[in-house]
């Protein structure tokens, strides 16, 4: 709930911003074009960008009524306010209540349906020629082999990878970006700390990941919904063991006392 009020209290940044270019509630006029020429347009224009995709990715776009949400901000500029203070937090308090539970609903429904299609498409994926499936379910198949030994879950990977889900949507690619990723075999999702260890260095494997090994029903970002099937194809490039730490040094002690000094 905390998360979801930041959220909402953040898009007064892009109401800000964009205030110029929002439909008046009282005149009726049309949108005004802003221009995106100096250096204080085109940052703020991002960062009301930036505000209006995490509505978005959260699925809160459609929960604002932003007439009212801009009312709401001219008036605090104003130093006016049309609702008593002693009836606003029991209003917010069911509003984000009412909120809370439309977007779970909506997460339910959207998991149910991804996790049916994906049990589905994993059925008929594991009978593809070349699909092998561990005790776990993750299932794989082998694109290129390398050679050597293979990981432990401990170890430091570095790998190139592209993801997508299983209607073909891609949501990550470390090719894109130019650069491979590097990370903690441990630290990761359970379907790449299991299929990594299958690898030797130069190998190069497509993972198809059921939801429990992957996201789960929270999911992950805007792409990655509710209970998603994940596919990776997957190059691991290198690994090393995990860095010991420096062994503690000891105070030095003092030399074994002398014949002479014993007898004393």
């Amino acid at each position: 709930m905390r998360r979801i009020i930041i959220v909402f209290v953040s898009v007064a940044l892009l109401v800000a911003v964009n205030v110029s270019c929002t439909k008046s509630t009282e005149s009726g006029s049309p949108d005004k074009k802003v221009s995106l020429e100096t250096l204080k347009q085109k940052g703020s224009y991002i960062m009301g960008h930036q505000q209006g995709q995490s509505l978005k990715m959260r699925q809160l776009d459609t929960e604002m009524d932003m007439d009212a949400f801009l009312l709401g901000f001219k008036d605090a500029l104003k130093g006016v306010s049309q609702i008593e203070d002693k009836d606003k937090q029991e209003i917010f308090r069911e509003f984000f209540q009412g909120v809370r539970e439309r977007l779970e609903e909506k997460q339910k429904i959207l998991g149910d349906k991804n996790k049916a299609e994906g049990e589905q498409w994993l059925k008929e994926n594991a009978q593809k020629e070349g699909v092998t499936v561990t005790g776990s379910g993750l299932q794989y198949m082998v694109l290129k082999e390398g050679t050597g030994s293979k990981p432990t879950s401990t170890d430091t990977v570095t790998v190139h990878y592209v993801g997508t889900l299983i209607d073909g949507t891609e949501f990550d690619s470390s090719i894109k970006r130019g650069e491979p990723l590097k990370f903690p075999l441990n630290r990761v999702i359970a379907g790449w700390t299991e299929g990594l260890q299958l690898m030797s260095v130069g190998a190069k494997y497509k993972f198809f990941i059921p939801s429990n090994l992957g996201y789960g029903v929270r999911g992950q970002g805007d792409k990655i919904g509710p209970n998603s099937v994940l596919i990776f194809e997957v190059e691991l490039l290198g690994f090393e063991p995990p860095k010991t730490p420096a062994p503690i040094q000891k105070s030095p002690q003092k030399p074994a006392a002398t014949q002479k000094e014993q007898k004393k």
